[in-house]
């Protein structure tokens, strides 16, 4: 039998999902984006907390692994999932550093740093984002409702106009999907491997500058800008 809790659930996600859809341009954009980089040599590094852990995760191992058809293997890391460097951290140096330590140790300059967070006020994920600019890694968001601090903390960030944070996550894992479904379709028309012959010979670092990133402004559209804020 159909609960009142049932009708809510499904009616707040689909209410969030109408608006979703005038996501799936940006979507296609850093899928096209990361099979450049990665294909490049480039890496991607993902990172979140508790549910978010989880989605991040799911996005790497469709990256390492495949999404739907078989295609080569591309570097992404889930930061949280290295459990004896994310307790060691911790415990040195505070929770807050757990991820920017890391993007640290792993994230060179041309890498992209994807950060979920429902609320977009994780100290560890803003410390992170922070850090990762600072070394020229391109930092992306995807959180709920804009505008939060990771949104203004990242490069370019998907925010998800939904009030409960178990709508944001469901439509986080849409959005990873959506961002697996670009990403093969730009490695299927050779975008990966035309980025890797343009890395050769080329400059260290050639693969972080001459990229467009954009920032999305509060509450408004995504606003295009050239190179690391």
């Amino acid at each position: 039998m159909k609960t009142a809790g049932d009708a809510t659930h499904c009616d707040d996600l689909a209410k969030a999902l109408d608006a979703f859809r005038d996501h799936g341009s940006l979507i296609e954009r850093w899928g096209t984006e990361l099979a450049r980089r990665l294909g490049a040599g480039a890496r991607l590094l993902v990172a979140g907390n508790g549910g978010s852990a989880a989605q991040a995760q799911h996005l790497t191992a469709e990256l390492v692994g495949r999404y739907r058809d078989d295609r080569p293997p591309f570097s992404a890391v889930a930061l949280h999932a290295d459990t004896s460097s994310t307790t060691a951290i911790a415990n040195d140096y505070g929770v807050q550093e757990i991820f920017a330590r890391q993007t640290v140790a792993h994230g060179r300059p041309g890498d992209v740093l994807m950060l979920l967070s429902t609320s977009g006020a994780s100290a560890n994920l803003l410390t992170a984002a922070d850090r990762a600019r600072h070394l020229g890694i391109t930092v992306w968001a995807l959180t709920g409702r804009a505008p939060n601090p990771l949104q203004l903390g990242a490069d370019d960030a998907l925010c998800v106009d939904a009030p409960v944070a178990a709508t944001v996550q469901e439509l986080h894992l849409v959005a990873v999907h959506m961002l697996c479904e670009a990403f093969d379709q730009a490695v299927e028309r050779g975008d990966a491997d035309r980025a890797g012959r343009e890395a050769v010979g080329g400059r260290p670092g050639d693969i972080g500058r001459a990229r467009t990133v954009g920032r999305s402004t509060p509450g408004g559209p995504v606003v295009h800008r050239k190179g690391h804020a």
